[in-house]
C-alpha cells in the first residue's frame, strides 16, 4: 500500500515514470508527428486530464496537428453511443457490496464527513460504487477551483469538425486496473489524500508545472523518485496499457490520419508510447512550433 497513494494521483493526472530504466533524451514537447510506410501521417499529445482553468490552454501547433488529421483517438472513446451504460455496468460493487464493509469507523467518518463539506452530500450517497469513483470526487474537490479537460474539449472539438472518433481501449479496460488493487488499500489511501492536504497540493504543482513546460524528461524524472521505483505498479498501470495501445496506432492510421491524445505520463521512459512506436519502427519526431 506504500506507493499506492502516490500511483492514484500520477495516474489520475497522467504524468509518470518508469521505474529503473534510463529516462530518454526528449525535446521538451508534448505534441509528437508519427510517421511510416504502412501509416498516414498521424499525431500525439500528451495531456493532463484536469487542470485549472486559467492554465488550460491549445496551442497553436496542436490546433494545426488536430485540423491536419481525420480522425481522433482518445485513451477512451466517450462519445460512443454506450459508453454511459459501460459506465454504469462497471463502477458499481457486486450486489450486496458496499464502501462502509471495508472502513473502519473513524476511517468512514473522515470520508463522510470530507465529502459533506466539499459535496454537499455524505458516504452514504457513494457506498455502493467502487472505490476509483470515489477518488474521482476526491481528487476534483481538493483541487478547489475551476477545472478544464483536454478530453472533453477534444471530444467537442471532434464532434464540431465532423470527424470520427476511437478509444485506444475501454472504460473495463481501466476499471480492471483499479480492481487489481484490494479496494481496503485503494480506502486507505483516500483517507491519507484527506488527512494531508498539502502533500497532495504540493505534488500536483510540481506536476503541472512540468507538464505546462512540456518537460517530458522532466515529469519522468521527477516521478521516479516520487514513486520510488514501484515497478510492480508502473507495469500494471502504465507500462501493460502502453504495449497493448501500440498496435492501435498501425490499424487506426493505416487508412487516416489520426490525432491520438493520451496522458502525457505514458509518453516518456523506455515503455512509453514514443519509445515503443519507435521500437515499432515508426518515425516519431518532435512538433515544436
Amino acid at each position: 500500500m506504500k506507493n499506492f497513494k502516490q500511483l492514484i494521483s500520477s495516474l489520475i493526472l497522467a504524468i509518470t515514470f518508469v521505474g529503473n530504466v534510463i529516462a530518454q533524451d526528449n525535446t521538451k514537447t508534448n505534441l509528437w508527428k508519427i510517421e511510416g510506410d504502412s501509416i498516414k501521417t498521424s499525431y500525439l499529445f500528451g495531456t493532463i486530464h484536469l487542470l485549472p482553468k486559467k492554465d488550460f490552454k491549445i496551442a497553436d501547433k496542436v490546433k494545426k496537428a488536430f485540423d491536419a488529421c481525420d480522425k481522433v483517438a482518445l485513451e477512451i472513446d466517450m462519445a460512443d453511443t454506450g459508453f454511459s451504460a459501460e459506465v454504469m455496468k462497471h463502477s458499481f460493487l457486486k450486489e450486496g457490496e458496499e464502501l462502509k464493509s471495508y472502513l473502519d469507523d473513524d476511517e468512514y467518518v473522515v470520508l463522510d464527513n470530507y465529502l459533506k463539506e466539499k459535496t454537499g452530500v455524505g458516504m452514504a450517497n457513494y457506498n455502493k460504487f467502487k472505490p476509483f469513483m470515489l477518488m474521482s470526487v476526491i481528487m476534483t474537490s481538493a483541487l478547489g477551483e475551476q477545472l478544464a479537460s483536454y478530453e472533453m474539449t477534444f471530444m467537442q472539438m471532434t464532434k464540431e469538425a465532423s470527424k470520427d472518433m476511437e478509444g485506444l481501449e475501454t472504460f473495463k479496460d481501466q476499471v480492471k486496473v483499479f480492481d487489481a488493487k484490494p479496494y481496503d488499500e485503494q480506502l486507505d489511501t483516500l483517507v491519507e489524500m484527506i488527512e494531508d492536504p498539502e502533500k497532495n497540493t504540493e505534488t500536483y504543482k510540481t506536476l503541472l508545472d512540468l507538464y505546462l513546460a512540456e518537460d517530458v524528461d522532466g515529469m519522468y524524472n521527477y516521478m521516479d523518485e516520487f514513486m520510488e521505483g514501484d515497478i510492480e505498479a508502473m507495469k500494471l498501470f502504465l507500462d501493460d496499457r502502453n504495449n497493448k495501445w501500440i498496435p492501435k496506432f498501425a490499424e487506426y492510421s493505416k487508412d487516416k490520419s489520426v490525432f491520438y491524445a493520451v496522458g502525457g505520463g505514458h509518453l516518456g521512459g523506455d515503455q512509453g508510447v514514443i519509445n515503443l512506436l519507435k521500437k515499432a519502427g515508426y518515425t516519431v519526431t518532435p512538433v515544436t512550433e
